[in-house]
């Protein structure tokens, strides 16, 4: 600043205690208030089944969403066998898409950007819109791990960072487990006739 020297983001320290935290976005301007809100820390992608159990998670080192999808899918694509998967706009890249398309009969990819009529027709039809719909679920599953303690990481330390991070989405599934066995003993409950003696 005394030199009036411009600093490469990339050479930009954003917590002395914490080195290892980067800039993830200025978020959108709040109501009634002049500058938009920041967001510091290190992003996570996470990818979710069916039963919305965490089966893969990534811990982004300066890396964009599109950049880490063939990284993903090499790894999922090895344990499960894939009939859809859904992605936000954010992963969209054309070969991403392209490479995922030849292992995976549905693949939900929004284009950033102007569609063209091909992908136009592809984004219209009833599977994609319903697999996209679905997709929100993964919203509330972020939400749901910030609130169960990721949102703020007290540990000191990038390796301590990462089992907090491990740790956490350990006890998210666990509670996802043990939410299913709880509804489904309920169902039981509900099921079973009620004897009554007079």
């Amino acid at each position: 600043m005394i030199k009036g020297e411009a600093i490469g983001h990339e050479e930009k320290i954003f917590s002395v205690f914490e080195q290892y935290t980067e800039w993830i976005n200025s978020g959108t301007q709040p109501k009634g208030k002049s500058n938009p809100s920041v967001e510091l820390g290190k992003k996570l992608a996470i990818t979710t089944d069916q039963f919305n159990l965490i089966i893969n998670f990534k811990i982004m080192e300066d890396e964009s969403d599109s950049e880490i999808v063939l990284d993903i899918s090499s790894v999922i694509l090895k344990k499960y066998k894939v009939d859809s998967w859904s992605f936000d706009k954010g992963y969209w890249h054309k070969i991403n898409k392209e490479l995922l398309q030849t292992e995976v009969s549905q693949v939900v990819m929004p284009k950033k950007g102007k569609c063209n009529k091909f992908e136009l027709e592809e984004e219209k039809t009833n599977r994609f819109k319903l697999l996209r719909n679905k997709h929100s679920a993964v919203e509330s599953n972020i939400n749901e791990l910030e609130n169960r303690g990721l949102g703020r990481c007290p540990d000191r330390g990038f390796e301590h960072f990462k089992s907090y991070v491990c740790l956490g989405i350990c006890a998210y599934n666990l509670h996802k487990i043990e939410t299913k066995i709880r509804h489904d003993e309920m169902v039981k409950v509900k099921k079973i006739p009620m004897r009554v003696a007079a």
